[in-house]
């Protein structure tokens, strides 16, 4: 009752900042005032006989075993159900790191598979174009090729079989101009950019030596008339 009244009294309203030292002052009152309750109350006893008193005890102390048992009871119950909730969490979590290195091993099976692809895909699509270039580039020589042979024809043999026969046996190795441009000067720049002249033989037909000279397609070396280098016109 003392207990009761002392809580009572200190249930006004207190600012936050004064809440604990309000709860602490509350059970400073209430443990002084129980104090003074226990320091007027004297003991009474239950009995003076030993045996009584022994029976008591045993009764005490077993009723604390049973209360000890209980709680052990709980105690290893609880235990049991922590170790099981324990073994299912590991179990879980090796099943987590399995499907982790499952799709860590798909993601690099993936990406090797992407960049093949991709380097197939690039592979295709070179070999593609470079198709189409050749194509392109037959499709070019073939059309210069009725060009030239159309505009700038080798000359012809005429005349007496006399003259057909000197003829012949002047003009049978000359060049059409598309071999001498592409296959000899052109080939020839390519490949020894440094050193790109090709020296005139009896197969270079004069008149075509001339046009490619007027026309800035062909030029000569300045120490050596007889060698002759395409103009880079790249």
């Amino acid at each position: 009752k003392c207990q009761s009244k002392t809580m009572l009294l200190g249930t006004e309203t207190l600012l936050k900042s004064d809440v604990k030292l309000s709860l602490l002052m509350a059970q400073l009152k209430a443990l002084t005032a129980e104090h003074k309750q226990w320091q007027k109350t004297s003991p009474e006893l239950i009995s003076t006989n030993p045996d009584v008193l022994l029976s008591l005890g045993k009764e005490e102390v077993w009723k604390v075993k049973n209360d000890l048992e209980m709680l052990l009871s709980t105690v290893q119950s609880k235990n049991k159900r922590l170790e099981e909730d324990l073994k299912r969490e590991q179990q879980w979590l090796e099943e987590q790191s399995q499907i982790l290195d499952a799709l860590n091993r798909i993601e690099e099976e993936t990406k090797t598979q992407v960049e093949q692809l991709s380097k197939t895909r690039t592979a295709y699509e070179l070999r593609t174009k470079l198709l189409e270039l050749k194509i392109y580039k037959e499709e070019l020589l073939h059309a210069l090729g009725d060009f030239l042979g159309e505009h700038f024809p080798l000359p012809l043999e005429d005349g007496n079989d006399k003259e057909k026969r000197l003829k012949s046996s002047c003009f049978v190795n000359f060049l059409n101009l598309i071999l001498l441009v592409f296959q000899i000067l052109l080939n020839k720049l390519l490949s020894t950019p440094h050193e790109p002249y090709v020296t005139i033989n009896d197969s270079f037909w004069p008149p075509y030596i001339e046009l490619l000279l007027r026309n800035g397609i062909a030029l000569r070396h300045p120490e050596d008339p007889n060698r002759l280098r395409l103009e880079a016109f790249h």
